[in-house]
């Protein structure tokens, strides 16, 4: 099976710099199901297209199978997995250009920081739900998609297409965005993977989708194709993709296997009792122009602008693409002239002062803080509780002791996430940052509480105290 990038970024040899492999070189790379072959088939300043080929051995795939691998019988031996890209590719693909996926070149890190022309061509690709699945996919990705149904038999035109496509890339993207992309694409279309999944499994998904799935329109089919249809899995990685901001709109279902069923009123994803509870303070606290901060792809911002109560609202991230996605929700372009004024969508980060943070009644930190790195904490604090001074501030964070009960969390419950507080450090944080600015401040708990271990989401209400100066 075959996989090219190709790129015209200049010099287009680069590449080899970001790949870490030198075009000049033929390099082979040993799997337990084969081997991989990394050449250059041209390599100027103009143009350079790197080609990975996997040459899978059936006998090794067999001897190497787990005993809980989904393969059986003949399966394991009469197969397209000589010529098909899939899970096997995918795999290879992450351990050959690791370095590559983790965006790290230390020779052109500039480079590897930047998005670059890039063509990517896999000429046979398993596509269940046939070429319309593979643009649904890649398009929110930013890529130009070309799938083209791979016919049957040339010969026999009225057998129809195959399963499979010739897929074509072609975008502007980070180099280690795209070969993560793929890395979690590929099994998806294909639906199936060549390998025991396990808990390990959610943290693989997040490890290489966290930056991007979490904002795709089909996050919880990539989630379940990715994780088998396994419901446990698939809950627990949307549960972790949910706690990154506002992304999975989905209700995650319960288990079929869950030994206790819980009443329908305790199956309210988290995300959504975290909305109705921020959503309640605003509308408490008499809040008239409201501005979300970290707004991500606008799902509470869509909440808010069907709210008659807030006049003006306002959403600022860090990510462009986020606030893409938010334009796309709010259909922006759609709106009319007086709704159009009533709703404002800017790029700024929360670490610098911006004038545009200031003049609301209220302001939301939603799942924002724990992104922050520690020593650049107090700058966010600064900026808004400083700086723009709302009225009101409404923030929440995962909370910590709870992460016991989540079934297969290892460490915290994102990848993104630089810390995650217990409710001592959380009170701590918030009556220092009250104290220091002028502040009244109330905790509370959203999701469902544990004797024990408090609620999932804590949050923190901090309303302005009169006569303070300004």
């Amino acid at each position: 099976m075959l996989l090219t990038v190709t790129t015209t970024h200049q010099p287009a040899t680069d590449l080899g710099y970001l790949l870490h492999k030198h075009p000049d070189r033929v390099q082979q790379f040993k799997q337990s199901f084969g081997t991989v072959t990394v050449l250059y088939p041209e390599a100027g300043d103009e143009r350079c297209t790197v080609a990975l080929l996997l040459d899978v051995d059936p006998l090794r795939l067999a001897r190497s199978r787990g005993r809980n691998a989904p393969d059986f019988s003949l399966a394991q031996y009469v197969n397209d997995r000589s010529y098909a890209a899939s899970s096997l590719l995918g795999v290879a693909m992450a351990d050959v250009f690791s370095t590559a996926r983790s965006g790290r070149c230390n020779a052109r890190q500039e480079l590897a920081d930047s998005a670059i022309p890039l063509e990517i061509v896999i000429p046979v690709l398993p596509c269940r739900g046939g070429s319309e699945i593979a643009h649904r996919l890649f398009e929110p990705l930013g890529w130009a998609v070309e799938a083209d149904p791979v016919p049957l038999d040339d010969a026999f035109a009225e057998w129809g297409d195959s399963r499979y496509v010739r897929l074509r890339l072609t975008g502007t993207v980070r180099l280690a965005d795209a070969l993560n992309q793929l890395h979690v694409l590929l099994p998806v279309l294909d639906e199936s993977k060549h390998y025991w999944q396990g808990p390990d499994e959610v943290d693989k998904l997040l490890r290489s989708g966290g930056a991007w799935l979490a904002t795709h329109p089909d996050a919880t089919l990539i989630t379940r194709r990715y994780l088998g249809r396994r419901g446990a899995l698939t809950r627990t990685a949307l549960a972790r993709l949910a706690e990154l901001g506002d992304e999975v709109e989905e209700a995650i279902e319960p288990a079929e296997d869950e030994e206790v069923r819980r009443p329908a009123a305790e199956r309210v994803p988290l995300n959504t009792q975290r909305h109705d509870a921020v959503h309640q303070v605003l509308l408490d606290l008499g809040a008239r122009s409201v501005i979300d901060l970290g707004c991500g792809p606008g799902q509470f911002l869509d909440r808010l602008v069907r709210t008659p109560a807030f006049a003006r609202i306002a959403g600022s991230d860090v990510s462009t693409r986020s606030l893409q996605y938010a334009a796309r929700r709010l259909h922006v372009d759609r709106m009319s002239e007086r709704q159009a004024e009533r709703v404002q969508l800017f790029h700024g980060a929360l670490t610098y002062e911006d004038e545009r943070y200031a003049g609301f009644d209220a302001a939301v930190l939603m799942e924002v803080v724990e992104h922050v790195d520690l020593p650049r904490l107090e700058a966010l604090e600064r900026v808004v509780f400083g700086a723009a001074q709302p009225g009101a501030v409404v923030v929440t964070t995962p909370n910590g002791e709870y992460n016991v009960l989540y079934e297969g969390l290892v460490g915290m419950r994102h990848p993104d996430h630089r810390f995650e507080w217990t409710r001592d450090e959380f009170a701590q944080w918030s009556d220092r940052v009250a104290s220091t600015y002028g502040y009244a401040v109330e905790r509370r708990g959203i999701g469902e509480l544990d004797p024990a271990l408090g609620t999932p989401t804590q949050m923190a209400v901090f309303t302005r105290k009169e006569g303070t100066d300004d």
